[in-house]
Protein backbone atom coordinates (compact mmCIF):
# COMPACT_ATOMS: atom_id res chain seq x y z
CA UNK A 1 0.00 0.00 0.00
CA UNK A 2 2.77 2.43 0.89
CA UNK A 3 4.34 1.89 -2.53
CA UNK A 4 1.02 2.67 -4.22
CA UNK A 5 0.70 5.87 -2.20
CA UNK A 6 4.28 6.82 -2.98
CA UNK A 7 3.72 6.13 -6.67
CA UNK A 8 0.55 8.23 -6.69
CA UNK A 9 2.39 11.07 -4.98
CA UNK A 10 5.24 10.98 -7.48
CA UNK A 11 2.79 10.84 -10.37
CA UNK A 12 0.94 13.84 -8.97
CA UNK A 13 4.14 15.81 -8.54
CA UNK A 14 5.29 14.98 -12.06
CA UNK A 15 1.88 15.93 -13.45
CA UNK A 16 2.13 19.40 -11.92
CA UNK A 17 5.72 20.02 -13.03
CA UNK A 18 6.13 17.75 -16.05
CA UNK A 19 2.81 18.70 -17.68
CA UNK A 20 1.76 21.95 -16.01
CA UNK A 21 5.19 23.55 -15.80
CA UNK A 22 6.21 26.37 -13.50
CA UNK A 23 3.82 28.90 -12.00
CA UNK A 24 3.84 32.08 -14.11
CA UNK A 25 1.27 34.04 -12.12
CA UNK A 26 3.87 36.67 -11.20
CA UNK A 27 3.54 37.97 -14.76
CA UNK A 28 -0.18 38.63 -14.40
CA UNK A 29 -1.69 42.11 -14.55
CA UNK A 30 -4.93 43.27 -12.89
CA UNK A 31 -8.09 42.83 -14.95
CA UNK A 32 -8.60 45.77 -17.33
CA UNK A 33 -11.06 48.47 -16.27
CA UNK A 34 -14.62 48.45 -17.50
CA UNK A 35 -14.84 49.99 -20.97
CA UNK A 36 -16.02 53.57 -21.17
CA UNK A 37 -17.72 53.28 -24.55
CA UNK A 38 -19.61 50.49 -26.33
CA UNK A 39 -18.19 48.99 -29.52
CA UNK A 40 -19.39 50.19 -32.90
CA UNK A 41 -22.84 49.17 -34.19
CA UNK A 42 -21.08 47.10 -36.84
CA UNK A 43 -19.60 44.99 -34.05
CA UNK A 44 -23.09 43.80 -33.15
CA UNK A 45 -23.46 42.52 -36.71
CA UNK A 46 -20.17 40.66 -36.38
CA UNK A 47 -21.37 39.03 -33.15
CA UNK A 48 -24.56 37.90 -34.89
CA UNK A 49 -22.52 36.48 -37.76
CA UNK A 50 -20.28 34.52 -35.42
CA UNK A 51 -23.24 33.10 -33.54
CA UNK A 52 -24.67 32.01 -36.86
CA UNK A 53 -21.35 30.38 -37.72
CA UNK A 54 -21.35 28.45 -34.45
CA UNK A 55 -24.98 27.55 -35.00
CA UNK A 56 -24.08 25.76 -38.22
CA UNK A 57 -22.56 23.00 -36.07
CA UNK A 58 -25.31 22.88 -33.46
CA UNK A 59 -26.48 19.38 -32.69
CA UNK A 60 -23.54 17.78 -34.49
CA UNK A 61 -20.79 15.80 -32.86
CA UNK A 62 -17.38 14.44 -33.69
CA UNK A 63 -16.17 14.64 -37.26
CA UNK A 64 -19.53 15.97 -38.50
CA UNK A 65 -19.27 18.95 -36.16
CA UNK A 66 -15.67 19.60 -37.15
CA UNK A 67 -16.53 19.40 -40.84
CA UNK A 68 -19.38 21.89 -40.39
CA UNK A 69 -17.11 24.36 -38.56
CA UNK A 70 -14.42 24.06 -41.22
CA UNK A 71 -16.92 24.68 -44.00
CA UNK A 72 -18.38 27.67 -42.18
CA UNK A 73 -14.94 29.19 -41.67
CA UNK A 74 -14.06 28.74 -45.33
CA UNK A 75 -17.30 30.46 -46.33
CA UNK A 76 -16.45 33.34 -44.00
CA UNK A 77 -13.35 34.18 -46.02
CA UNK A 78 -13.84 32.51 -49.35
CA UNK A 79 -17.02 34.33 -50.29
CA UNK A 80 -15.60 37.81 -49.68
CA UNK A 81 -14.24 40.03 -52.43
CA UNK A 82 -10.53 40.76 -52.26
CA UNK A 83 -8.19 42.94 -54.29
CA UNK A 84 -5.12 40.71 -54.34
CA UNK A 85 -4.46 37.91 -56.77
CA UNK A 86 -4.43 34.38 -55.36
CA UNK A 87 -1.97 31.83 -56.77
CA UNK A 88 -1.90 28.23 -55.46
CA UNK A 89 1.41 26.96 -54.06
CA UNK A 90 2.50 23.32 -54.03
CA UNK A 91 6.27 23.03 -53.67
CA UNK A 92 7.34 19.74 -52.17
CA UNK A 93 5.94 19.75 -48.65
CA UNK A 94 5.00 23.44 -48.73
CA UNK A 95 1.34 23.98 -49.62
CA UNK A 96 -0.85 27.06 -49.55
CA UNK A 97 -1.35 30.12 -51.69
CA UNK A 98 0.38 33.33 -52.64
CA UNK A 99 -1.73 36.41 -51.99
CA UNK A 100 -0.30 39.06 -54.30
CA UNK A 101 -1.37 42.73 -54.21
CA UNK A 102 -1.16 44.97 -57.28
CA UNK A 103 2.47 45.91 -58.02
CA UNK A 104 3.73 43.30 -55.56
CA UNK A 105 7.34 43.45 -54.38
CA UNK A 106 8.38 39.76 -54.72
CA UNK A 107 11.44 40.24 -52.49
CA UNK A 108 9.28 41.41 -49.58
CA UNK A 109 7.66 38.26 -48.20
CA UNK A 110 5.21 37.42 -45.45
CA UNK A 111 4.45 34.00 -44.01
CA UNK A 112 0.88 33.95 -42.71
CA UNK A 113 -0.33 31.21 -40.34
CA UNK A 114 -4.11 31.02 -39.99
CA UNK A 115 -6.07 30.33 -36.83
CA UNK A 116 -8.69 27.70 -36.10
CA UNK A 117 -7.60 25.91 -32.89
CA UNK A 118 -5.19 23.73 -34.91
CA UNK A 119 -8.18 21.74 -36.22
CA UNK A 120 -9.86 24.18 -38.61
CA UNK A 121 -9.15 27.20 -40.80
CA UNK A 122 -7.32 27.42 -44.10
CA UNK A 123 -5.77 30.00 -46.43
CA UNK A 124 -9.26 30.41 -47.89
CA UNK A 125 -10.92 31.17 -44.55
CA UNK A 126 -8.44 33.96 -43.81
CA UNK A 127 -8.23 35.72 -47.17
CA UNK A 128 -9.54 38.99 -45.78
CA UNK A 129 -6.56 38.98 -43.40
CA UNK A 130 -3.96 38.01 -45.98
CA UNK A 131 -5.38 40.36 -48.61
CA UNK A 132 -5.31 43.27 -46.18
CA UNK A 133 -1.78 42.46 -45.08
CA UNK A 134 -0.64 42.15 -48.71
CA UNK A 135 -2.15 45.52 -49.65
CA UNK A 136 -0.80 47.17 -46.52
CA UNK A 137 2.76 46.01 -47.14
CA UNK A 138 2.96 45.48 -50.89
CA UNK A 139 4.54 42.13 -50.05
CA UNK A 140 3.97 38.64 -51.38
CA UNK A 141 2.03 36.83 -48.65
CA UNK A 142 2.38 33.07 -48.42
CA UNK A 143 -0.72 31.75 -46.63
CA UNK A 144 0.38 28.32 -45.44
CA UNK A 145 -1.98 25.35 -45.59
CA UNK A 146 -0.34 23.53 -42.68
CA UNK A 147 -1.54 20.10 -41.58
CA UNK A 148 -4.38 20.06 -39.06
CA UNK A 149 -5.43 17.82 -36.21
CA UNK A 150 -6.92 15.26 -35.80
CA UNK A 151 -5.93 13.89 -39.20
CA UNK A 152 -2.35 14.80 -38.38
CA UNK A 153 -0.32 15.33 -35.24
CA UNK A 154 0.26 18.79 -33.82
CA UNK A 155 3.96 18.36 -34.54
CA UNK A 156 3.23 17.96 -38.25
CA UNK A 157 1.77 21.46 -38.42
CA UNK A 158 4.76 22.83 -36.51
CA UNK A 159 7.12 21.10 -38.95
CA UNK A 160 5.19 22.59 -41.88
CA UNK A 161 5.77 26.12 -40.59
CA UNK A 162 9.51 25.50 -40.28
CA UNK A 163 9.79 24.03 -43.76
CA UNK A 164 7.78 26.94 -45.16
CA UNK A 165 10.10 29.47 -43.51
CA UNK A 166 13.20 27.85 -44.97
CA UNK A 167 11.54 27.67 -48.38
CA UNK A 168 10.38 31.29 -48.21
CA UNK A 169 13.91 32.52 -47.61
CA UNK A 170 14.90 31.38 -51.10
CA UNK A 171 11.65 31.30 -53.06
CA UNK A 172 9.20 34.00 -54.08
CA UNK A 173 6.10 34.14 -56.28
CA UNK A 174 8.26 34.37 -59.39
CA UNK A 175 10.52 31.44 -58.52
CA UNK A 176 13.81 30.94 -56.69
CA UNK A 177 15.27 34.23 -55.40
CA UNK A 178 16.47 35.45 -52.02
CA UNK A 179 14.15 37.44 -49.78
CA UNK A 180 15.05 40.99 -48.79
CA UNK A 181 12.36 41.82 -46.21
CA UNK A 182 10.60 39.20 -44.11
CA UNK A 183 7.55 39.22 -41.86
CA UNK A 184 5.73 36.38 -40.12
CA UNK A 185 2.17 36.76 -38.87
CA UNK A 186 -0.66 34.66 -37.52
CA UNK A 187 -3.86 34.72 -35.51
CA UNK A 188 -5.08 32.62 -32.58
CA UNK A 189 -3.64 29.11 -33.12
CA UNK A 190 -1.60 30.60 -35.96
CA UNK A 191 -0.36 33.24 -33.55
CA UNK A 192 0.95 30.44 -31.34
CA UNK A 193 2.69 28.91 -34.35
CA UNK A 194 4.13 32.34 -35.20
CA UNK A 195 5.66 32.86 -31.77
CA UNK A 196 6.95 29.29 -31.64
CA UNK A 197 8.50 29.72 -35.09
CA UNK A 198 10.37 32.88 -34.06
CA UNK A 199 12.09 31.03 -31.22
CA UNK A 200 12.97 28.10 -33.50
CA UNK A 201 14.46 30.44 -36.14
CA UNK A 202 16.58 32.07 -33.44
CA UNK A 203 17.77 28.74 -32.07
CA UNK A 204 18.61 27.40 -35.54
CA UNK A 205 20.64 30.50 -36.45
CA UNK A 206 18.55 31.11 -39.57
CA UNK A 207 17.66 34.45 -41.10
CA UNK A 208 15.21 35.89 -38.62
CA UNK A 209 12.02 37.75 -39.50
CA UNK A 210 12.40 41.51 -39.54
CA UNK A 211 9.21 41.67 -37.47
CA UNK A 212 6.19 39.59 -36.49
CA UNK A 213 2.47 40.07 -35.86
CA UNK A 214 0.37 37.91 -33.52
CA UNK A 215 -3.39 38.55 -33.41
CA UNK A 216 -5.05 37.16 -30.26
CA UNK A 217 -2.45 34.38 -29.97
CA UNK A 218 -2.61 31.30 -27.82
CA UNK A 219 0.67 31.20 -25.91
CA UNK A 220 0.11 28.60 -23.18
CA UNK A 221 -1.59 25.19 -23.41
CA UNK A 222 -1.53 24.64 -19.64
CA UNK A 223 -4.80 26.59 -19.21
CA UNK A 224 -3.19 28.74 -16.52
CA UNK A 225 -4.05 32.24 -17.78
CA UNK A 226 -6.65 33.85 -15.49
CA UNK A 227 -8.65 35.33 -18.39
CA UNK A 228 -9.50 31.84 -19.67
CA UNK A 229 -12.03 31.63 -16.86
CA UNK A 230 -12.65 35.32 -16.19
CA UNK A 231 -13.64 36.03 -19.81
CA UNK A 232 -15.38 32.76 -20.68
CA UNK A 233 -18.78 34.46 -20.67
CA UNK A 234 -17.73 37.64 -22.51
CA UNK A 235 -15.90 35.83 -25.34
CA UNK A 236 -18.68 35.19 -27.86
CA UNK A 237 -16.53 32.98 -30.10
CA UNK A 238 -14.19 30.96 -27.87
CA UNK A 239 -16.51 30.88 -24.86
CA UNK A 240 -19.18 28.60 -26.37
CA UNK A 241 -16.50 26.33 -27.85
CA UNK A 242 -14.21 25.93 -24.85
CA UNK A 243 -16.23 26.84 -21.73
CA UNK A 244 -17.10 23.15 -21.06
CA UNK A 245 -13.40 22.34 -20.76
CA UNK A 246 -13.09 24.71 -17.81
CA UNK A 247 -15.19 22.33 -15.71
CA UNK A 248 -12.54 19.63 -16.11
CA UNK A 249 -9.83 19.57 -13.38
CA UNK A 250 -6.70 21.17 -14.74
CA UNK A 251 -4.40 18.14 -14.25
CA UNK A 252 -6.84 16.03 -16.26
CA UNK A 253 -6.82 18.72 -18.95
CA UNK A 254 -3.04 18.47 -19.10
CA UNK A 255 -3.18 14.72 -19.69
CA UNK A 256 -5.90 15.18 -22.31
CA UNK A 257 -3.86 17.88 -24.04
CA UNK A 258 -0.78 15.63 -24.09
CA UNK A 259 -2.84 12.83 -25.64
CA UNK A 260 -4.41 15.12 -28.28
CA UNK A 261 -1.32 17.15 -29.21
CA UNK A 262 1.35 14.51 -28.55
CA UNK A 263 3.32 17.22 -26.76
CA UNK A 264 3.45 17.96 -23.06
CA UNK A 265 1.42 21.17 -22.65
CA UNK A 266 4.26 23.03 -20.91
CA UNK A 267 6.90 22.63 -23.65
CA UNK A 268 7.76 25.74 -25.72
CA UNK A 269 6.86 24.12 -29.05
CA UNK A 270 3.16 24.34 -28.12
CA UNK A 271 3.38 26.91 -25.30
CA UNK A 272 5.76 29.62 -26.58
CA UNK A 273 5.20 31.62 -23.40
CA UNK A 274 7.22 28.99 -21.53
CA UNK A 275 10.38 29.09 -23.64
CA UNK A 276 13.23 31.58 -23.81
CA UNK A 277 11.89 34.93 -25.01
CA UNK A 278 15.26 36.64 -25.36
CA UNK A 279 16.70 37.67 -28.70
CA UNK A 280 13.40 38.00 -30.55
CA UNK A 281 12.71 40.46 -33.38
CA UNK A 282 10.13 43.26 -32.97
CA UNK A 283 6.73 41.67 -32.35
CA UNK A 284 3.29 43.28 -32.14
CA UNK A 285 0.50 41.47 -30.33
CA UNK A 286 -3.09 42.67 -30.61
CA UNK A 287 -5.81 41.28 -28.34
CA UNK A 288 -9.30 42.04 -27.10
CA UNK A 289 -9.79 42.69 -23.40
CA UNK A 290 -12.99 40.61 -23.42
CA UNK A 291 -11.54 37.44 -24.90
CA UNK A 292 -10.31 34.33 -23.15
CA UNK A 293 -6.78 34.64 -24.52
CA UNK A 294 -6.17 38.15 -23.13
CA UNK A 295 -3.77 37.00 -20.41
CA UNK A 296 -1.99 34.63 -22.78
CA UNK A 297 -0.91 37.75 -24.65
CA UNK A 298 -0.24 39.90 -21.58
CA UNK A 299 1.92 37.24 -19.93
CA UNK A 300 3.91 36.72 -23.14
CA UNK A 301 4.61 40.42 -23.57
CA UNK A 302 5.62 40.87 -19.92
CA UNK A 303 8.08 37.97 -20.06
CA UNK A 304 9.48 38.98 -23.46
CA UNK A 305 10.04 42.58 -22.38
CA UNK A 306 11.75 41.40 -19.20
CA UNK A 307 14.05 39.29 -21.40
CA UNK A 308 14.95 42.40 -23.43
CA UNK A 309 12.97 41.63 -26.59
CA UNK A 310 11.15 44.48 -28.40
CA UNK A 311 7.64 43.09 -28.00
CA UNK A 312 4.59 45.37 -27.90
CA UNK A 313 0.98 44.81 -26.81
CA UNK A 314 -2.10 46.64 -28.06
CA UNK A 315 -5.52 45.83 -26.60
CA UNK A 316 -9.06 46.89 -27.44
CA UNK A 317 -12.14 46.66 -25.17
CA UNK A 318 -15.28 44.63 -25.88
CA UNK A 319 -14.28 43.07 -29.19
CA UNK A 320 -14.53 39.55 -30.53
CA UNK A 321 -11.59 37.22 -30.91
CA UNK A 322 -9.52 38.13 -34.02
CA UNK A 323 -11.80 41.03 -34.97
CA UNK A 324 -9.20 42.14 -37.54
CA UNK A 325 -10.60 39.57 -39.97
CA UNK A 326 -13.77 41.67 -40.35
CA UNK A 327 -12.18 44.24 -42.61
CA UNK A 328 -13.24 46.64 -44.07
CA UNK A 329 -16.73 46.75 -42.53
CA UNK A 330 -15.70 46.85 -38.84
CA UNK A 331 -14.26 50.25 -37.76
CA UNK A 332 -12.24 48.65 -34.97
CA UNK A 333 -10.64 46.33 -37.52
CA UNK A 334 -9.64 49.33 -39.61
CA UNK A 335 -8.11 50.95 -36.55
CA UNK A 336 -6.15 47.78 -35.78
CA UNK A 337 -4.77 47.57 -39.32
CA UNK A 338 -3.78 51.23 -39.18
CA UNK A 339 -1.82 50.43 -36.01
CA UNK A 340 -0.18 47.49 -37.76
CA UNK A 341 1.00 49.85 -40.49
CA UNK A 342 2.41 52.27 -37.95
CA UNK A 343 4.23 49.44 -36.18
CA UNK A 344 5.78 48.17 -39.42
CA UNK A 345 6.94 51.66 -40.35
CA UNK A 346 8.44 52.14 -36.88
CA UNK A 347 10.55 48.98 -37.25
CA UNK A 348 11.72 49.94 -40.73
CA UNK A 349 9.49 47.79 -42.94
CA UNK A 350 7.79 49.46 -45.90
CA UNK A 351 4.06 50.06 -46.10
CA UNK A 352 1.96 51.56 -48.84
CA UNK A 353 0.21 54.88 -48.60
CA UNK A 354 -3.55 54.60 -48.30
CA UNK A 355 -3.53 50.83 -47.79
CA UNK A 356 -4.82 51.09 -44.22
CA UNK A 357 -7.79 53.30 -45.00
Amino acid sequence: MIWLLLGALLLGLWTWRGLGGTDLSRWDLPPPPAPEHPPSPEHGEVVALLRSLLGSAAGLRGRARLRALREAMDRLGGEREIVSRVVPVSAGRVHGEWVLPPDVDPAYRVLYLHGGAWVAGSPRSHRTMTDRLARLTGAAVLALDYRLMPEHRRGDGIEDTRLAWEWLLENGPEGPSPAQSLLVAGDSAGGSLTLSLLAWIRDQGLRQADAALAFSPSTDLTFASPSLRRNADSDVLLGPLFRPLLRVPRPLLWWLTWWLHRHRPCVPEVSPLRGSLAGLPPVLLQVSEQEMLLDDARRYVARAQAAGSPVELQSWPQLVHVWQIFTPELPEAEEAWLNVGEFLQAVGLPTREGAAT
